[in-house]
């Protein structure tokens, strides 16, 4: 969509294969589903909380699961189905709703037609990686893409995983009223700063059944129940049991099935399509973008990365490569986490000299008013330009707080350029400014 609508525009023939609904994994399987399941899930939880304020709540919240999952499908399917009847309405732009794999390096077959051309993009995403544990692939068990449509609410669901996919469908289905309980292998969100994945793992363990340790053996479905065989790190066995079982542990790309052996196309190991720095496939005109690239696995990602393409391919404004800037990501879970730049490891692995500017959210104005608990801003400064290298939050708002540190690292801003604006009193984002404050003072010392 990102590049066939504005090639059309400019009177090129234009063809788009897919064989799946349209909107791709994010409106079909992925961000927009996930989020109408865990807004209206996050909200009796949140109910159930509000005595801290002294909201006095008679009847705990309830929410009718089916009638979310029914909302949330036509939603999706009536968006799937007005982005097919604008492509069909579109000039210049035709769509094969087809499988479509390469013959050669410019020639592509979708169904019984065959396609000529100069330029080709790929975008074929990914889709759930599906673990060796004996057993599994015969039962009924549940990927992000299932968990989505399922229609009835189980009593008890497993969930073998501990990523944002994980975390955040188990957040929305616990929110919903079911008994969930994680198996986790090391930690959640390993790639996280590991003092938010810390504070993360201790809140998010207070409301939630976490075996940590565990790493599944054999799975076994009997009589309307997954029976899971996992083992500790003594070896001791232990037996899980529930009417449903979510699997959540990664990704792969889709791009096994794209005939790409008939073409120069490079791959790395995991399958994932090789680029350089402008999207460029080893096969001059052949670019590829998104999940199937394997950089950044996000939609805001790829948005720009097309937007890229259309610039230096289509329009030839200009042959710069593709700065990607600060990225940032977010989980939506309660908590609620965001963050951009570098994290602590990270920095200490790239030989930085750095200082943590910090600020909790018992400690703000705004934190004061809401009775929050838990919660905090870091953010990591270097120490001689006083740069910001890296900015992370878990607590209520978060990926929207985030926003004032990628624009900040966006224009190369200093921790004095922070710390030179008005922020509004009593508003969450004054924790940025606080935590630039810890760091301002941290430097002073330092001297």
């Amino acid at each position: 969509m990102k590049l066939a609508l504005p090639a059309a525009a400019m009177g090129l023939k234009t063809a788009i294969i897919d064989r799946d609904a349209l909107g791709g994994t994010c409106l079909n399987r992925g961000c927009i589903p996930s989020k109408m399941l865990i807004y209206p899930t996050e909200l009796p939880g949140l109910i159930q909380r509000a005595g801290r304020v002294n909201l006095q709540v008679d009847s705990p919240a309830r929410v009718d699961f089916a009638k979310l999952i029914e909302r949330t499908s036509e939603t999706v399917d009536g968006i799937s189905d007005d982005i097919r009847t604008r492509l069909a309405q579109t000039p210049n732009l035709d769509l094969y709703a087809q499988h479509g794999e390469f013959t050669s390096d410019k020639v592509l077959r979708a169904g019984p037609d065959e396609l000529h051309a100069e330029k080709i993009f790929i975008a074929t995403g990914s889709r759930p990686a599906i673990p060796d544990i004996p057993g599994l692939i015969d039962t009924p068990f549940m990927t992000s893409r299932e968990a989505l449509r399922r229609e009835t609410l189980p009593d008890c669901l497993l969930v073998i995983g501990a990523g944002y996919i994980a975390v955040e469908l188990g957040t929305a289905y616990a929110g919903a009223g079911a008994q969930v309980e994680f198996i986790v292998r090391s930690r959640f969100l390993r790639q996280e700063d590991q003092e938010v994945a810390a504070q993360f793992s201790r809140v998010f363990s207070e409301t939630r059944r976490v075996h940590q340790g565990l790493v599944p053996t054999e799975v076994d479905y009997q009589q309307g129940e997954f029976l899971v065989t996992c083992q500790d790190e003594a070896g001791q066995q232990h037996l899980l049991k529930a009417d449903a079982l979510l699997v959540a542990t990664g990704i792969t790309p889709c791009t096994d099935n794209l005939g790409l052996d008939h073409t120069g196309i490079e791959t790395d190991d995991k399958g994932y399509i090789c680029v350089d720095d402008h999207l460029r496939s080893a096969v001059p005109g052949v670019y590829a973008l998104g999940d199937c690239v394997g950089r950044h696995l996000f939609r805001h990602t790829v948005n720009y990365e097309g937007e890229y393409l259309v610039r230096t391919v289509l329009e030839g404004d200009t042959q710069a490569p593709l700065d990607y800037g600060p990225v940032p990501h977010a989980v939506f879970s309660s908590p609620e986490i965001a963050g951009v730049g570098l994290t602590e490891q990270q920095a200490r692995a790239q030989g930085r000299d750095w200082v943590v500017g910090r600020a909790d959210y018992v400690d703000s104005n705004a934190g004061l008013a809401r009775g929050y608990e838990h919660g905090f801003v870091k953010m990591l400064v270097d120490r001689s330009t006083h740069r910001i290298l890296g900015a992370h939050i878990l607590g209520d708002e978060a990926s929207n707080m985030i926003h004032l540190f990628i624009a900040m690292m966006k224009m190369q801003g200093r921790l004095e350029d922070l710390l030179d604006m008005i922020f509004i009193h009593p508003a969450l984002p004054e924790l940025a400014r606080d935590a630039a404050r810890d760091a301002r003072g941290k430097l002073k010392e330092s001297l």
